[in-house]
C-alpha cells in the first residue's frame, strides 16, 4: 500500500484535493538533505531526485496512477456486484423452476402420462429385472386395456369381506373393547403398478363407492355405476362434475383436466364427484390440533357421533348402515371404516389404507384370537398428529333441486378448502 501523506497523516491512497497538492509541491520545493548537493525526496515512495522538476513529474505520475486505479477499482467493484446480483437472481430463478417442476411431478401435473403409461412402464421394468415373464406382461397388458376400455377396475388389488371378519372378531373379543361401530361392508383397494405414489384419493373413492353400492338407499344415484370404475374413469367423472359447474376454483388448479395425468386429488374433488352423483355429503375441516402434543381428539369425537347417532343400542358390536368416511391430510388419504370405544373410554379409529397391500389385508380375514393383524387398522388419538385433517362424510341422497343449489354454492363460495 501507499505510505501516509507527510502533511496530514492520511493514507496517500485517497484522492488528493488541489490545495493539498499545492502544499505537497511546496513541501517538495523546500525539502533538502542539508548537504552541499540539494536532494529532493518523494514523500510517497522515498525516491530522491536532484532536480525539482523531475520530482514534480514523478509525484504527478503517482497521483495520476492513483486516480486511475481508484476509478478502475470503483468500476470493478460495480461490475463484480452486478455479476453477483445476476448470479443470485439466476440461481433463485433456477431454484424456483426446479421447485415448481418438483411440485408438478409430485401432484402429477407434469404431462408425464397417467395410469396406463405408468402401468406399462412399471411392467416393462419388472420384465427387465427378470421378475415378470414376457407372456405375463402381454396378458396383463391386454387385461388392463380391456378394463380401461370399459372404464372398470380390474379388481386385482381388492380385498372383500374384511368388515364381516371384523364383526366376528369383535363379538368374540372380550378384553378391553366396550363398543365398536362398523361401516356397511367396504372392499379394500390398494395402489397398483399404474397409480403407485399418487392414487390414494382414487382408491379411497373406490372403497367408499363399494360400500354405497351395497346400500339400496343409493341405488337410484348409482344406477349408471354398477361396477367399481377404474382410476382413469374416475378422473373423467370428476371432469364431468367440473363441466356441470362444480368447484370452478379447484378445476382451474388442474387446468380442468385430470384424465391422462397422475394428478393427486383430495377432499374437494371427492365432494364434487359425490354431489354430482346426487349423493349428499359434507366436508368437515379440522384445521388445527385440539388436544395436547398436536393431537385431534375433536376429530375422533366427530367420528364417534357420526357412527353412534341412531346406533346407540346396548350391543357391543354395531354393524351400522353408515358408509365409510374419506379422511384427508397433507400428502395422503385413508378411509375410516369404524371406531372402537375402550372400557377406559379412549377412542380408536379403524382405517383402511390404500398403501397397505392385499397380502396384508388378507390376514384380517383369518380368525385370530389375539387380534395382532388389527394393528394394520387401529389408530389411536396419538397416532394422528398431522397439522390439518379434512373428512368427507356421506349422509343420504340429494334431490335435483338440492344438487343444483350445491353446485351454485360451490361457484359462489369457491371450493371449501382447508384455510
Amino acid at each position: 500500500g501507499l505510505p501516509e501523506c507527510p502533511l496530514c497523516g492520511e493514507a496517500a491512497g485517497r484522492e488528493l484535493e488541489a490545495h493539498e497538492l499545492h502544499e505537497l509541491r511546496n513541501y517538495i520545493s523546500f525539502s533538502d538533505t542539508g548537504s552541499d548537493e540539494q536532494l529532493y525526496e518523494c514523500p510517497m515512495c522515498s525516491l530522491t531526485c536532484t532536480n525539482i522538476q523531475i520530482l514534480e513529474e514523478h509525484v504527478n505520475l503517482h497521483l495520476e496512477e492513483h486516480n486511475f486505479l481508484e476509478g478502475t477499482d470503483l468500476e470493478l467493484a460495480q461490475w463484480l456486484q452486478t455479476e453477483e446480483d445476476n448470479r443470485q437472481r439466476s440461481e433463485e430463478e433456477k431454484r424456483e423452476r426446479e421447485e415448481f417442476k418438483k411440485l408438478q411431478r409430485q401432484y402429477g401435473l407434469d404431462n408425464s402420462g397417467g395410469y396406463k403409461q405408468q402401468f406399462l412402464k412399471n411392467m416393462e421394468r419388472e420384465v427387465d429385472r427378470g421378475r415378470m415373464q414376457p407372456f405375463e406382461y402381454h396378458k396383463r397388458k391386454a387385461d388392463m386395456m380391456e378394463c380401461l376400455a370399459f372404464g372398470i377396475d380390474d379388481g386385482k388389488t381388492k380385498t372383500t369381506g374384511v368388515i364381516e371378519a371384523l364383526c366376528k372378531y369383535y363379538q368374540n373379543e372380550n378384553k378391553d373393547v366396550r363398543h365398536v361401530w362398523l361401516s356397511t361392508g367396504v372392499d379394500h383397494f390398494h395402489s397398483s403398478l399404474g397409480d403407485k405414489g399418487w392414487g390414494c384419493g382414487y382408491r379411497n373413492f373406490q372403497m367408499l363407492l363399494s360400500s354405497l353400492l351395497q346400500n339400496s338407499l343409493y341405488n337410484d344415484c348409482l344406477r349408471d355405476t354398477t361396477l367399481i370404475p377404474s382410476i382413469p374413469k374416475i378422473q373423467s367423472m370428476i371432469e364431468d362434475a367440473w363441466r356441470e359447474g362444480f368447484d370452478p376454483h379447484g378445476a382451474s388448479h388442474f387446468n380442468n383436466r385430470l384424465h391422462g395425468s397422475k394428478a393427486w386429488i383430495g377432499a374437494c374433488e371427492i365432494y364434487s364427484l359425490l354431489t354430482s352423483l346426487r349423493i349428499k355429503c359434507q366436508i368437515i375441516d379440522f384445521h388445527k390440533p385440539t388436544g395436547p402434543m398436536g393431537t385431534h381428539p375433536h376429530l375422533f369425537e366427530w367420528v364417534l357421533r357420526y357412527y353412534s347417532t341412531d346406533n346407540e343400542g346396548g350391543a357391543k358390536v354395531l354393524c351400522t348402515s353408515k358408509p365409510p368416511i374419506y379422511l384427508q391430510h397433507q400428502g395422503h388419504s385413508r378411509t375410516v371404516v369404524g371406531i372402537e370405544e375402550k372400557k377406559n373410554k379412549t377412542l380408536c379409529l379403524l382405517l383402511f389404507d390404500p398403501g397397505c397391500p392385499s397380502q396384508e389385508m388378507q390376514k384380517l380375514l383369518k380368525q385370530s384370537s389375539d387380534g395382532t393383524s388389527l394393528k394394520l387398522l387401529r389408530k389411536f388419538v396419538g397416532s394422528l398428529k398431522e397439522k390439518q385433517y379434512q373428512i368427507v362424510a356421506v349422509d343420504g341422497v340429494l334431490s335435483l333441486e338440492e344438487k343444483a343449489a350445491r353446485c351454485h354454492a360451490s361457484q359462489v363460495l369457491t371450493s371449501e378448502k382447508i384455510p
